[in-house]
């Protein structure tokens, strides 16, 4: 089923692994500029993503989201919500739209949201975490397609104009994930992998995973663009 959620509608962000809620404060501005209405991020401390490694952290993470985006949703125009997830955010919000229980919690996103963007996110990888195993194998491919509009972002960034730490990171960060250290990628997750099944893909060409891989990333005003509209 193919469908298109209203862009103007409220936003839940759920940023990627130790990434400082400052580096998306442009992505929030330029989201408010564009869907006129209210856009919010998912306060996630460093201390609370280390905890990530365990499905508890996890769950933590959701419960803020899940009270983020309902609490949107009773004033939305549509009665629903975009949620915006940045590299693990993508893999956790996938999660997050499933109604099976996880760690004693049934959190059905899918009720609260019908649009989901996945920026740079590791759907598939070589060596995955084991949670981000589970997600793939709870919930492979677009798994609510039905209702939900899942869109995958990929950078595909030229190393040659890269950060020294995208430089270094890239070749190992490829293979793990792909097998390939050649790959095309952001800087850290291949473009393959960003792309998940049976969601509407998008590569943008000079778009780096975060502002440590290179001058315009997935939360750039001008990127927000390209993705957005």
């Amino acid at each position: 089923m193919s469908f298109q959620p209203s862009h103007a509608q409220p936003i839940v962000i759920l940023g990627g692994f130790l990434i400082s809620p400052e580096a998306y404060a442009p992505m929030v501005e330029r989201l408010q500029q564009w869907s006129r209405q209210p856009v919010q991020l998912v306060p996630v401390s460093k201390a609370e993503w280390l905890l990530t490694v365990f499905a508890f952290g996890w769950a933590r993470i959701l419960d803020r989201v899940h009270i983020t985006a309902a609490a949107l949703a009773r004033h939305s125009p549509t009665g629903r919500v975009t949620l915006i997830g940045h590299s693990s955010g993508g893999i956790m919000l996938r999660l997050f739209l499933d109604d099976a229980p996880f760690q004693g919690r049934r959190y059905d996103g899918k009720a609260l949201a019908d649009r989901l963007v996945m920026l740079g996110s590791p759907h598939t990888a070589l060596k995955a975490t084991a949670l981000r195993q589970m997600v793939q194998r709870r919930l492979p491919g677009s798994a609510f397609a039905d209702r939900v509009q899942y869109v995958s972002v990929a950078g595909d960034l030229d190393l040659a104009t890269a950060t020294p730490l995208a430089r270094r990171l890239a070749p190992t960060a490829y293979r793990n994930s792909t097998g390939d250290p050649h790959d095309r990628g952001d800087g850290l997750v291949p473009v393959a992998s960003a792309l998940l099944e049976g969601s509407t893909p998008l590569v943008l060409t000079d778009v780096a995973h975060g502002g440590a891989f290179g001058a315009d990333w997935y939360g750039s005003p001008e990127v927000v663009d390209r993705w957005w509209l």
